[in-house]
């Protein structure tokens, strides 16, 4: 297993941090990597939940910036390791969904947000 990673916008259990460490995407910016991760997207359903082109559907938008567990190389990696996906698929989703464009409208912005009673 990949080291943990830790990040600020991470949410610690009981307040403690995972241990330290960092993982750079080997493949950032290739283009046939991109359209490789595209295909594995598509075809491990993670557009079924994530939309086409990852803006968002049931789950949330993995191209708008915004991301819950950080979205460093490091971070998105181990987020989706923990699935069932090989470090080379997975290295090559991180570089389809770092190929996105932020589009300038997602469905997941108009979230309710909910408030304390």
């Amino acid at each position: 297993m990949p080291p943990s990673i830790r990040y600020d916008q991470h949410v610690f259990a009981g307040g403690v941090a995972p241990p330290a460490g960092s993982l750079t995407n080997p493949l950032h910016g290739d283009r046939s990597s991109a359209a490789e991760g595209e295909k594995i997207f598509s075809a491990m359903n993670c557009d079924g939940c994530h939309g086409g082109g990852a803006v968002g559907w049931v789950g949330p938008s993995l191209v708008d910036g915004r991301w819950r567990y950080g979205g460093a190389d490091g971070a998105v990696f181990q987020s989706v390791y923990c699935g069932i996906l090989s470090p080379a698929a997975i290295w090559k989703i991180v570089t389809y969904l770092q190929a996105q464009p932020i589009p300038p409208d997602v469905p997941t912005e108009g979230w309710p947000v909910r408030r304390a009673p």
